[in-house]
């Protein structure tokens, strides 16, 4: 019998007393306040080498992948995350043939990738191989990108790998998740030093940067850090009802190419990407920023 039938089973004996189930998840910042969300069934929890991992099927998001207590991807966040990490930089860049993401384990920055020709090689560096079958098995749709000879799934610590890595990039995508536990390190200056020095002459990077208005501290130090780098630095965002605050950022940073300017918008027209989130519009406006970010970024 199906685990959560017996606990349901244990409480409703009466016909009409099936919201007796009431189980929730919550996730709260600083304990403060946060997102709350109620379950209508456990999928599956389990444990890696490197953290927990929990699928969860709520009736607001669909089906919900948890990765050490933090929502990191659903079935109804209009998959904004993955396309805008993907395709801001891939429309900006004129020849993107080379690309790396560092993390991006549930696959949808990859599968996003995928979907431009012009792209020769990608390949992932994941740490955790539970997240990628974890995905695969539940989340099949953002794993499409799996089957594309270009790609290629590496399963390493991501600092380890670019730090010894020969190749080159025209595009590295940090796909990470907050910067705690295996993937602080991933938000330091000093690797973000070695992504600019894998990047080719005109290469870009963009970084998925927390929430501006939660974690104000950790986005002006990563802002300023950047600067130090790479000489065009812009904050873009997009809508994630699973993140805290709803509001997400982006940073793009570049050797040479402005994300507006350098917008290709004849090769959007022509690729006619189906997407939810992302179109030409969203592109330009992203970047457009409220005063309170633009205040913090100063």
């Amino acid at each position: 019998m199906d685990k959560n039938k017996k606990i349901k089973d244990m409480y409703v004996h009466e016909e009409g007393m099936d919201d007796l189930w009431d189980v929730w998840y919550r996730e709260l910042h600083n304990g403060l306040s946060g997102l709350t969300v109620k379950i209508n069934r456990i999928v599956e929890s389990i444990k890696s080498e490197f953290q927990r991992i929990d699928v969860l099927e709520t009736g607001e998001f669909g089906k919900v992948l948890s990765l050490y207590g933090s929502l990191m991807v659903c079935d109804k966040d209009n998959n904004a995350y993955n396309e805008m990490l993907a395709h801001v930089p891939l429309f900006v860049h004129p020849a993107p043939k080379e690309v790396l993401i560092i993390g991006g384990g549930d696959c949808g920055t990859l599968t996003e990738v995928m979907k431009h020709p012009e792209v020769e090689h990608c390949t992932m560096c994941e740490l955790d191989r539970m997240v990628v079958e974890t995905a695969k098995k539940h989340f099949p749709y953002l794993t499409e990108g799996l089957n594309d000879p270009r790609a290629k799934v590496v399963y390493r610590d991501g600092k380890a790998y670019i730090e010894e890595a020969t190749e080159s990039y025209d595009l590295i995508l940090l796909d990470l998740s907050d910067p705690i536990g295996p993937a602080a390190d991933l938000f330091q200056k000093s690797f973000h030093q070695t992504v600019f020095d894998r990047l080719n002459d005109d290469g870009i990077m963009v970084a998925q940067s927390e929430s501006p208005y939660y974690n104000q501290e950790t986005v002006k130090a990563i802002y300023s850090n950047l600067r130090q780098i790479f000489p065009v630095v812009r904050m873009y965002t997009c809508f994630m009802p699973i993140y805290p605050s709803g509001l997400w950022s982006f940073a793009f940073c570049s050797k040479k190419y402005d994300p507006l300017k350098n917008f290709d918008r004849d090769r959007y027209d022509k690729l006619n990407l189906a997407c939810r989130y992302y179109n030409a519009d969203t592109h330009l406006g992203s970047f457009a920023l409220p005063q309170f970010i633009v205040e913090l970024l100063k």
